[in-house]
């Protein structure tokens, strides 16, 4: 017996080009990939139950979100440094519109590891991020035991005390510039919709940012 099936035609023809259409792909044998056992740790897991217990569905949980899949670099001459300080850093729980999975606030668990200094150094640059890009952050110290009440209160006061810190950007004169992520913005024509044909200011880092504003 052979000890592979015939080739079909297309293999065989690719073959003429050094294209093979399996030869070359790893056997899941030889992947080194395995499940990892400590997705959430003890302390994440019993807070997310609490989390998710107290706020009854008003937001989507959300663990371990990679700041890169949050945040964008907006018009930075090194752009390629700045992704790379949030490539590899996520927020322990990040709150969404269960409608829109708009993010609404982001949530740090803090334990005994966020004493030491590396830690701190650490969590004031992601403190940093948040505030710049206009997302609130909650920073919860880990317990033993967490009240379900007290923990929807936090995220509620958090939620609110963003909004009444959000202020109307008024639009200057000339270009306006983008009130989410401070890039200037290009005049957009709707494409379709009840506005089709109208135009708009646009950010223009569209789709990172949808921000639009009314000309």
């Amino acid at each position: 017996m052979p000890d592979s099936e015939p080739q079909g035609c297309l293999a065989v023809i690719l073959s003429l080009f050094g294209v093979r259409l399996n030869g070359d792909l790893p056997t899941s044998e030889q992947l080194p990939y395995r499940q990892r056992d400590d997705f959430l740790s003890a302390a994440e897991l019993s807070f997310y139950r609490v989390l998710t217990l107290g706020l009854e569905g008003s937001y989507l949980v959300c663990p371990k979100v990679n700041l890169a899949d949050l945040f964008f670099v907006s018009g930075s001459h090194k752009k390629q440094s700045y992704k790379n300080k949030i490539d590899r850093k996520h927020v322990d729980f990040l709150l969404c519109d269960p409608t829109s999975m708009t993010p609404v606030l982001g949530i740090e668990l803090d334990d005994q590891s966020h004493a030491r200094r590396d830690r701190q150094e650490r969590d004031q640059f992601v403190d940093q991020v948040f505030e710049v890009a206009r997302l609130p952050l909650l920073h919860v110290r880990a317990a033993a035991g967490y009240s379900p009440q007290n923990i929807a209160d936090l995220v509620r006061q958090a939620v609110a005390d963003r909004a009444l810190e959000e202020k109307v950007v008024e639009r200057p004169e000339g270009t306006p510039v983008c009130p989410k992520c401070g890039t200037p913005m290009v005049i957009r024509t709707a494409k379709k919709g009840n506005q089709k044909g109208a135009e708009f200011w646009g950010c223009k880092n569209y789709p990172k940012c949808r921000e639009i504003v009314e000309t």
